[in-house]
C-alpha cells in the first residue's frame, strides 16, 4: 500500500516540482516502485521526465473527469521503477467543472485508491495556488512535504497552509499529516539562508528534513534535458541532496531498510 506524498507551497518558486519530479527518481532508483502525479496545470513536472506536454492527449484530467480509464493514463519513464500521469492545461478547466459535482474535494481520492496497491509511493505535485484543485490534492494525500524557499517572504503564507491543512482534516474527513519540510534553494555562505534556516528549525511545528537543497546548476538545467538529476549529473550538489531527502524520506517507515 503506498505512501500517498503531496508536494505543496501555496508560494511559487519554491522548488516544488523540482522536489516532485526528484523525490520520485530517487525513491525509484532506490528501488521502491513510485508514480509520480502531475496535478499542476502547468504540466512542468511531466516535460521535466520526458513527457512532450504539447503531445499529452490522455492526461489526469480525463481520469479526473472520468473519461479515460487510469491505467490508459499511466505512462512509464527513463527509470524502471518510475511511472507518472501527466498534466496538461485541460487540467486548468476541472476546477470549473468540478464545481458542479458532488463529493467534488473528493475525486482525485477516487483515483489514487484505485492505484496505491500497485506503488510503493505516490507522489503528487499540486500547483501553487489555494485552489480546488490543491484540496483535491491534500485530501487524497496521506502526507504532505513542503518546500520553503531559504527566504523570509517564504515564511509568509506559512502558517495558512498549516491552517487549511487543519480545516481540511476537521471538515472533509481527511488525516492527512506533515511528514516535513524542505529548505530549498540554500546557500550555506549566504547568511540569510543560515537566518532562514534556524528560523524554521527553530519554529516549524514538525519535523524539518536534513537534507537542504542548494541553488544548484544540475537542478536548474535537468528539465530541460526531460531528466531528473538521477540521470542528468548524479555527481552534483543538487543530486546527492535530493539522494539524502529520499533516504530521509524511507527512514520514516516504519522498520526501513535502506
Amino acid at each position: 500500500m503506498a505512501r500517498v506524498i503531496a508536494v505543496t507551497n501555496q508560494k511559487g518558486g519554491v522548488g516544488k516540482t523540482t522536489t516532485s519530479v526528484n523525490l520520485a527518481a530517487y525513491l525509484a532508483s532506490m528501488g521502491r516502485r513510485v508514480l509520480l502525479i502531475d496535478f499542476d496545470p502547468q504540466a512542468n513536472a511531466s516535460s521535466g521526465l520526458g513527457v512532450p506536454t504539447h503531445l499529452i492527449t490522455e492526461s489526469i484530467y480525463h481520469v479526473l473527469m472520468g473519461q479515460m480509464p487510469h491505467d490508459q493514463v499511466v505512462r512509464r519513464t527513463t527509470l524502471p521503477n518510475l511511472h507518472i500521469i501527466p498534466a496538461n492545461q485541460d487540467l486548468s478547466g476541472a476546477a470549473v467543472e468540478l464545481m458542479q459535482v458532488p463529493d467534488r474535494e473528493s475525486m482525485l481520492k477516487n483515483v489514487v485508491n484505485r492505484l496505491r496497491h500497485h506503488y510503493h509511493y505516490i507522489i503528487i505535485d499540486l500547483p501553487p495556488s489555494l485552489s480546488l484543485l490543491t484540496i483535491n490534492g491534500l485530501v487524497a494525500a496521506d502526507e504532505v512535504l513542503i518546500p520553503i524557499q531559504a527566504e523570509y517572504y517564504s515564511l509568509e503564507g506559512l502558517g495558512q497552509l498549516l491552517g487549511t491543512i487543519d480545516l481540511i482534516n476537521k471538515n472533509l474527513n481527511a488525516r492527512v499529516k506533515v511528514c516535513g519540510a524542505l529548505l530549498t534553494m540554500y546557500n550555506k555562505r549566504e547568511t540569510l539562508s543560515r537566518e532562514v534556516a534556524k528560523e524554521v528549525r527553530r519554529h516549524f511545528p514538525y519535523h524539518v528534513f536534513e537534507s537542504e537543497i542548494p541553488r544548484a546548476i544540475a537542478l536548474a538545467e535537468a528539465p530541460s534535458f526531460a531528466k531528473p538529476v538521477v540521470l542528468f549529473d548524479p555527481h552534483s550538489s543538487g543530486a546527492r541532496a535530493y539522494e539524502l531527502l529520499a533516504r530521509e524520506v524511507i527512514a520514516q517507515e516504519p522498520q526501513a531498510t535502506m
